[in-house]
């Protein structure tokens, strides 16, 4: 298959084929069994991290951009009623396939397939809103961010993880040549941190944290803090990895500015009017 002929599945599919890629097609949790991917997730040091993100009362949540439907399965095996919303049809990487992993863990994900852009609820429909590497895709960030401040409820709680980011506009071409899909099937996009942060706002949501880098689990894995510290002890020949403070990676990853380097955002629902 060419790259002009390639879409998302297809460029999977190509990567499943490179022997010297089983570790990134695992970290990124590609692989088959989907059922065996979708537990190595929930079990994962970023899952956990994210949980602590989320309200301690389940109730209806919608995955935008929910890919294979990791996020989903996570969600439902902690209790939320759970809407996936997904446009491609793929059995691979798309609606097709959360649809059969749902039906094999016996676990009730609605799958809806639509773009974010043009969500089929009404106001108010969700308690929860999660983006997990979906705002990036946006192709209109404004407009996704106010539909999800339309369908999430007053005080409801928004998480968008993992996200790319970039310093300024000419550092974009950098950042997609060095990821290892996007001249196969073209879909990657990264933003401002400035952006991200004002289409959230201007969508009616107050952002509570902006996590940078290296300020947590959920933008470092398959990496830990813990590795992150060993690290930075070797690079410093400094004996204690353990007594370096998270606040110094937190500085340390403000400062960090590679392109498409990971955040992630965590906010709820301004009172509408």
């Amino acid at each position: 298959m060419s790259a002009e002929a390639m879409n998302w599945e297809g460029a999977v599919l190509w990567l499943r084929n490179q022997p010297d890629q089983t570790e990134l097609v695992r970290a990124c949790f590609y692989d088959d069994p989907l059922i065996d991917a979708a537990g190595r997730y929930y079990e994962s040091t970023e899952w956990r991290a994210v949980r602590e993100l989320l309200p301690r009362n389940a109730g209806r949540a919608l995955d935008i951009g929910a890919g294979r439907g990791i996020s989903s399965y996570a969600l439902a095996r902690e209790g939320w009623r759970v809407t996936a919303l997904e446009p491609d049809p793929s059995a691979v990487v798309g609606a097709e396939a959360i649809r059969a992993l749902g039906r094999e863990a016996a676990l009730d994900i609605e799958v809806v397939q639509e773009w974010g852009e043009r969500l089929p609820f009404a106001e108010a429909s969700f308690d929860l809103v999660c983006c997990r590497q979906s705002l990036h895709h946006a192709s209109d960030l404004r407009q996704l961010c106010r539909e999800i401040g339309r369908v999430l409820r007053v005080g409801g709680t928004f998480v968008a993880t993992r996200e790319h980011v970039i310093s300024r506009k000419a550092d974009l071409p950098a950042f997609l040549l060095s990821h290892p899909l996007h001249r196969l099937y073209g879909g990657e996009n990264a933003y401002l941190l400035n952006e991200y942060k004002e289409a959230i706002e201007a969508g009616g949501i107050r952002l509570t944290r902006v996590l940078n880098p290296l300020q947590s689990e959920v933008n470092l894995y398959p990496q830990t803090l813990t590795g992150v510290k060993r690290q930075i002890a070797r690079r410093v020949a400094f004996p204690f990895p353990r007594m370096i403070p998270d606040f110094a990676l937190a500085v340390l990853g403000g400062l960090t500015n590679h392109p498409g380097r990971l955040y992630s955002f965590v906010g709820t629902r301004r009172p509408r009017g």
